[in-house]
């Protein structure tokens, strides 16, 4: 097998690929890759390792000798699925990888936002604790999780472990069906369709691909659906809620708040409707839900459990 990885650095600096590096017989590395420079960096090689460095259909007519393409991530936009099958071609991606971190990212938006915590850790840093004339501050309502309602669409591996973790905080889970998806229950939990879904809501967590029929999942229909203190997640995919309504929701406190780790673009190099100042009680983080040391390693290992399963 002969192996190159194009976007070595996605990974971190701080992982081991020794796992790939023994199954591949060995790795050339680049810490990352141009669209220019794909080509001639693949040329030769029957295995090619990426991340988010896209691959299209010419470059596999000008690599006839490529084999596999193994992506360390679950998302596959980044291939072009089609061609590749056409030239016989294998595409590998890594899942269950991340569902501890996931996780434990979307309870901490989840809990930073129903506490306020942000507001909060600021008011303390502006002095307003301390020239406050109360013993505390009580200016941001605090929402307590036990006995309010989780709907979670998307019950995969990721959803299933936020309903686990939020279950241990006493909250009630229900399931949202995603379009063309069976309204039935799974694991004890109700599955219903969005609209019935959306008023009963006191925090929507969104753990579901984004596809055509994803896309603007939540719009400012939907938004105007929810409880006027509701919270919205988000660390699947950006473009599963429209950024402009979001923002305008919650300026006009049509809900609560929101919690989000991704955007519908990464790095948001053009500007984001979410990343403006005025918006209230919300929190985006840089794409970071998935990325703890120990979800990275495991990427790792079960890419180079994938490698060895066709070599």
């Amino acid at each position: 097998m002969k192996a190159v990885f194009l976007d070595a650095i996605t990974l971190g600096n701080d992982v081991d690929l020794t796992p790939v590096e023994q199954v591949t017989g060995g790795l050339v590395k680049h810490d990352a890759t141009s669209s220019e420079q794909v080509l001639a960096r693949i040329r030769g090689f029957d295995t090619v390792l990426v991340n988010k460095v896209v691959l299209t259909r010419e470059h596999f007519e000008h690599c006839p000798e490529l084999k596999t393409i193994a992506v360390v991530a679950t998302g596959l936009n980044n291939i072009d699925l089609d061609a590749a099958r056409d030239h016989g071609i294998q595409v590998l991606n890594v899942t269950n990888y991340g569902r501890s971190t996931v996780a434990q990212h979307t309870m901490a938006l989840m809990l930073a936002l129903a506490t306020r915590l942000l507001d909060y850790d600021r008011d303390v840093r502006a002095g307003r604790w301390a020239d406050s004339d109360m013993f505390c501050l009580m200016d941001h309502p605090i929402m307590e999780l036990e006995g309010r309602t989780l709907g979670i669409v998307g019950y995969g591996d990721l959803g299933q472990g936020v309903a686990e973790r939020a279950k241990a905080f006493g909250m009630n889970i229900l399931l949202g069906a995603r379009p063309g998806q069976p309204v039935a229950e799974t694991d004890g939990y109700p599955r219903l369709p969005l609209d019935e879904l959306l008023p009963q809501a006191d925090v929507l967590s969104l753990h579901c691909l984004l596809t055509e029929e994803t896309r603007h999942l939540i719009g400012a229909r939907e938004l105007q659906m929810m409880k006027p203190d509701a919270l919205l997640i988000n660390t699947s995919r950006g473009g599963l809620v429209d950024e402009t309504a979001l923002a305008e929701a919650l300026r006009n406190g049509v809900i609560g708040g929101a919690g989000f780790d991704v955007l519908t673009e990464e790095p948001p190099r053009s500007g984001n409707p979410l990343l403006a100042g005025n918006i209230p009680n919300l929190i985006v983080t840089p794409h970071s839900a998935w990325a703890s040391r120990e979800a990275r390693q495991r990427i790792v290992e079960i890419t180079a459990r994938n490698l060895a399963s066709v070599s």
